[in-house]
């Protein structure tokens, strides 16, 4: 294993304490390691983000004081050292010398002795500093957000808290139009690749181990695309028919675009908005490799474009931007990033983007509401402020398997080797 792995999967870690996201850092850097050394850079960075509140807690009592700003990648070396320690097969005799000596690769040379003595006194004294955990630390999650789960999800919670320290599951989305779920399951195993059906989507594979999308058979022909279950409700749900007219309002990447036109191909156009131009290259870029047409748009969902003209979509899908609370494991950033008080600006933003797109839906028609959080605040909060701003809203039934009833909706709750966290619930217009 080399050094530079660790060096850089520390620089990667540092810029997300400094505020920056994994999706910022981690591509560009895959680049700065060997083709064979990027899972493990992955792996890494992933794996120290989804323990960092913990790791955090740990590492502030075996310093003397905080490091400073500029020091942010040797922090980041620090916990990516314990993280091995605690959480790898590498040998702790192992995983102590290579940190220690990644901290030539950071250029950090004053730091060697420091990164030596933090983390054997770890393992000296690893029973102790754990057992000074508080609850929400040594459940390797922020204070509020472990408070928030708790209130909110009782029951739950337990469960929920060990499905964001996991690693999630991969999964596939048949594309029907090409391939039966069942073929295409006979076809992975007849390349070796463990798979089995999905419980919640029809139309799901869920693999036995991860692997590259480029390993997947006919993956470059449009047969498959990867798509959480959670996530593949959506077109499920919005029950597009032939012959309407469909508005994915905050569309990119664009994994429910193509399931939408994948499940109804006879739509009269479905519009593909979001507010980021270089992320709807990624919705040109899935239309393409599935041949799949849709009609791109820039624009924000809160205030549409003039070209969008009033009462002109059968359905719209709102798949509103949120705290990502529902999906920590594959954005374990979120633990670092998001504050309490980004909630409530959360909410009035999609509260806002209500507003702004129920005058482009026909009378009769049908919104869809979609979030990847699970916090009550983002979800049934936002449909009742808007119910009682919009005389012709009615919330219409939401029905989904395996999912929590709740105020205006349904949610499904993030599991360990099953769904992400995702909200849904439906309005239709009246009157």
């Amino acid at each position: 294993m080399s050094a530079d792995v660790r060096a850089t999967a520390a620089r990667v870690i540092g810029a997300v304490i400094g505020g920056l996201s994994l999706n910022q850092v981690l591509p560009e850097k895959l680049n700065d390691v060997s083709e064979r050394d990027r899972a493990l850079l992955q792996q890494l960075s992933y794996g120290t983000l989804r323990q960092s509140p913990r790791l955090q807690a740990i590492l502030k009592q075996l310093l003397d004081k905080p490091l400073r700003d500029k020091d942010r990648d040797v922090q980041g070396l620090l916990l990516c050292g314990l993280y091995q320690l605690d959480s790898t097969r590498v040998p702790d005799h192992a995983a102590v010398a290579a940190t220690v000596d990644a901290t030539r690769a950071l250029k950090k040379h004053w730091a060697k002795g420091m990164t030596n003595a933090v983390l054997r006194r770890y393992l000296r004294e690893r029973e102790q500093l754990t057992q000074a955990l508080d609850e929400a630390a040594a459940a390797s999650h922020p204070a509020w957000l472990f408070q928030k789960i708790l209130a909110q999800w009782p029951a739950a919670a337990a469960a929920i808290i060990d499905a964001n320290n996991q690693q999630p599951p991969m999964t596939l989305r048949v594309n029907r139009g090409q391939a039966s779920r069942d073929d295409y399951v006979g076809s992975l195993k007849g390349h070796g690749i463990a798979a089995e059906a999905g419980c919640l989507s029809k139309h799901a594979i869920q693999l036995a181990v991860p692997l590259d999308v480029w390993d997947l058979p006919e993956f470059s022909a449009g047969r498959v695309s990867v798509q959480d279950e959670a996530a593949q409700m959506a077109a499920l749900l919005l029950q597009a028919g032939a012959g309407e007219r469909v508005l994915d309002a905050c569309a990119a990447p664009g994994g429910k675009t193509c399931h939408i036109l994948e499940l109804q191909p006879e739509l009269a156009e479905l519009v593909a908005m979001d507010i980021d131009e270089l992320r709807l290259q990624k919705v040109s870029e899935n239309l393409h490799r599935l041949n799949l047409k849709a009609t791109l748009i820039t624009g924000d969902a809160a205030s549409p474009p003039a070209a969008l003209e009033p009462a002109s979509f059968d359905r719209i899908l709102v798949d509103a931007p949120c705290s990502a609370s529902g999906v920590i494991r594959r954005h374990p950033d979120v633990k670092l990033l998001r504050r309490e008080s980004d909630i409530a600006p959360l909410a009035d933003q999609q509260l806002c983007i209500l507003r702004g797109l129920w005058p482009l839906l026909k009378s009769g028609g049908t919104l869809l509401y979609a979030t990847c959080s699970i916090l009550d605040e983002e979800n049934s909060q936002v449909i009742q402020r808007f119910l009682t701003e919009e005389a012709d809203a009615a919330l219409s039934d939401t029905e989904m398997a395996g999912s929590e009833s709740v105020t205006s909706g349904r949610q499904l709750l993030p599991s360990s080797g099953g769904t992400d966290g995702l909200f849904y619930a439906t309005l239709k217009k009246v009157g």
